[in-house]
C-alpha cells in the first residue's frame, strides 16, 4: 500500500479516523434524537395515535444503557478474538438496525427495540473505537485523534437537534439510516490495526498497515523501529496469566490504574450531561414556568448542541497543549460550579422567590461544554493510554459497563425522581459528584501526555511507595 502523501505526513491516519469515526456520529444522532421527539411523541401532534406516556420515554431513554453492559463485553471479545474492524462492523449494522427498526414502526416495543440497538452503538463508541484510533495513531497525535470520538458524537447529537426542528418525523429517519449504509461501504478500504495483526502473528501485513498508516515505507527505520516496540510490549504482556481481571487485582499498580480509568470513565457519566442530553428540551420547558421563551425548548437544544461541539473542538486541538490532568481538573470544577448554580435556581423556583431568567440556559451550557471539552474525550483517551495492549479491551469493557449501569439508572430515574423530590436535588448530587472528581484528579492521576507506559507506571510507583511511607509513619 503506497500513501499518496508526503513521507511521515499524518495525514492518513487523520483520514482513516475520520472515515472510521462516522458510526459515532451516528449514534450522537440517536441520543439527540430522544430530546427532539420526546416533545413530539408525547405531544397531541405525535405521529402515533396515542402520545408515550412518560414511562414509556424513560425506558426508551434508558433502555441503550442496561444493553450497554453485555454489548460492551461482547464487543470486546469480537475486538480481541476477530478483530478491531469486524467489532466496529458490528456497531455500524446495530446503527442500521436502529434507524431501520423506527422507520418501519410506531409501536412502543419497535420504539423500545430500536433504542436497544443504540447500546450496542454506544459500547462500540466508548470500547472498540478509542482502542482503534488509539492503535492506529502515533503518539504525538493520539490525543487528538482520541478527541475526534468527542467532536463526532456531539456532532451526532447536533446534527439531529438541527434537522429534529426543521423536518419531519420520517424525513430525519431516513436522513439518519444512510449514515451506516455510507459507513458499511467505507470500512472495507480501512485497515486492521497493526498491532492486533501484530498479535495474530501476521507480521508482514502489519507491517504493510502501519507503513500506510504513517505515510512511509516498509523498510523504514521509523516504521520498523515502532513496530518493534509494539512487539515487545506485547511479549512482555504474554508472560502473564490469562485471567485477566485476577491479574490487574492482584497487581498494585495495575489496579491503581484500573481505579483510575474507571473513576475517569464514570466522572464522564456522572457529571449531569447524559440526563441534559437525553431531556434537553423538556428541562427547559421546566425551567420557563409557563413563561413565553424567546427560543423554543427544541432550539435552545440546538444552542446547547453548539456549545458540546464547539467544546469537542477545543479539546482536540488543545489536549497535545494543555496535557489531560489540567483539561480534566478545570472542566470537572467548572462542571460542579455550573451544576450547583443551576440547582440553587430551580430550588429557588421551588421556593417562589425570582431568580435570573437566563441563568439555566447558561449554566446548562457551560456543563456541556465541560463535558465535551475534558470529562467526556480526555476519561477516553486516559482510559486507553495507561494500559498495554493486553489489558486496554478487557478495561475498556469493564469501565463502559459499570458506566452504562449508571446511565440507565440515571435515565430511568432521573424524570420520577424529579417530578417526586425536585430536580433541583439531582442537580446538587451532580454538583458533588463532579467536586469529587476535581479532587480526586489533583491527588491520584498522573499526566500521560506524550509520555511511554513505562514512565506512567513509574509515577503510579512512587505515589505507591509515598503512601506506604506515610502510612508506616503514621502506624509509628
Amino acid at each position: 500500500m503506497k500513501s499518496i502523501f508526503s513521507e511521515g505526513s499524518q495525514i492518513t491516519q487523520l483520514i482513516c479516523s475520520l472515515l472510521t469515526l462516522i458510526p459515532v456520529f451516528s449514534y450522537g444522532a440517536a441520543v439527540g434524537w430522544m430530546s427532539p421527539m420526546t416533545l413530539l411523541l408525547q405531544s397531541e401532534n405525535s405521529p402515533r395515535s396515542e402520545p408515550l406516556t412518560d414511562i414509556e420515554i424513560s425506558w426508551m431513554a434508558s433502555i441503550p444503557y442496561l444493553i450497554t453492559l453485555p454489548s460492551a463485553w461482547l464487543l470486546v471479545l469480537i475486538a480481541d478474538k476477530i478483530g478491531r474492524k469486524y467489532a466496529i462492523l458490528l456497531v455500524s449494522l446495530s446503527g442500521l438496525g436502529t434507524w431501520a427498526i423506527l422507520l418501519s414502526s410506531l409501536e412502543t416495543w419497535a420504539l423500545i427495540t430500536a433504542r436497544a440497538l443504540v447500546g450496542i452503538s454506544a459500547s462500540g463508541s466508548y470500547v472498540v473505537f478509542p482502542i482503534y484510533i488509539k492503535e492506529i495513531g502515533e503518539d504525538s497525535i493520539r490525543g487528538s485523534l482520541g478527541c475526534l470520538i468527542g467532536v463526532f458524537h456531539t456532532g451526532g447529537n447536533l446534527f439531529l437537534y438541527v434537522i429534529g426542528d426543521m423536518l419531519d418525523y420520517y424525513t430525519v429517519l431516513w436522513i439518519c439510516l444512510s449514515l451506516p449504509i455510507s459507513h458499511l461501504i467505507l470500512l472495507s478500504m480501512m485497515p486492521e490495526t497493526p498491532s492486533f495483526l501484530l498479535k495474530k502473528g501476521e507480521d508482514e501485513r502489519a507491517l504493510k498497515a502501519l507503513a500506510w498508516l504513517r505515510c512511509r515505507s516498509e523498510d523504514d527505520v521509523e516504521v520498523i523501529k515502532e513496530l518493534e516496540h509494539t512487539r515487545r510490549e506485547q511479549e512482555n504482556d504474554s508472560q502473564s496469566n490469562k485471567f485477566l481481571l485476577k491479574e490487574i487485582y492482584n497487581n498494585k499498580i495495575l489496579f491503581k490504574a484500573f481505579r483510575i480509568a474507571l473513576v475517569a470513565v464514570l466522572a464522564r457519566e456522572v457529571c449531569g450531561a447524559v440526563p441534559v442530553l437525553n431531556f434537553a428540551g423538556e428541562i427547559f420547558t421546566m425551567a420557563s414556568g409557563g413563561k413565553e421563551l424567546l427560543l423554543s425548548p427544541n432550539q435552545q437544544a440546538i444552542l446547547l448542541g453548539s456549545v458540546q461541539v464547539v467544546g469537542s473542538v477545543f479539546a482536540s486541538s488543545i489536549v497535545e497543549k494543555s496535557g489531560r490532568k489540567n483539561l480534566l481538573f478545570f472542566t470537572s470544577l467548572l462542571s460542579a460550579l455550573s451544576m450547583g448554580a443551576l440547582a440553587t435556581w430551580f430550588l429557588l423556583q421551588d421556593l417562589e422567590i425570582s431568580a435570573t431568567s437566563w441563568l439555566p440556559l447558561a449554566t446548562l451550557c457551560l456543563c456541556i461544554f465541560c463535558d465535551s471539552a475534558g470529562l467526556q474525550p480526555v476519561s477516553m483517551v486516559l482510559a486507553g493510554e495507561i494500559f498495554s495492549f493486553k489489558y486496554r479491551g478487557t478495561v475498556m469493557g469493564v469501565t463502559m459497563s459499570i458506566a452504562a449501569f449508571s446511565d440507565f439508572l440515571q435515565l430511568l430515574f432521573f424524570k420520577p425522581l424529579t417530578n417526586e423530590i425536585g430536580i433541583f436535588a439531582a442537580f446538587y448530587f451532580f454538583a458533588a459528584v463532579c467536586f469529587f472528581i476535581s479532587i480526586y484528579v489533583i491527588l491520584c492521576i498522573p499526566e500521560t501526555r506524550a509520555r511511554t507506559l513505562e514512565d506512567i507506571y513509574g509515577d503510579l510507583r512512587k505515589k505507591e511507595k509515598r503512601e506506604i511511607r506515610e502510612k508506616e509513619a503514621t502506624d509509628i
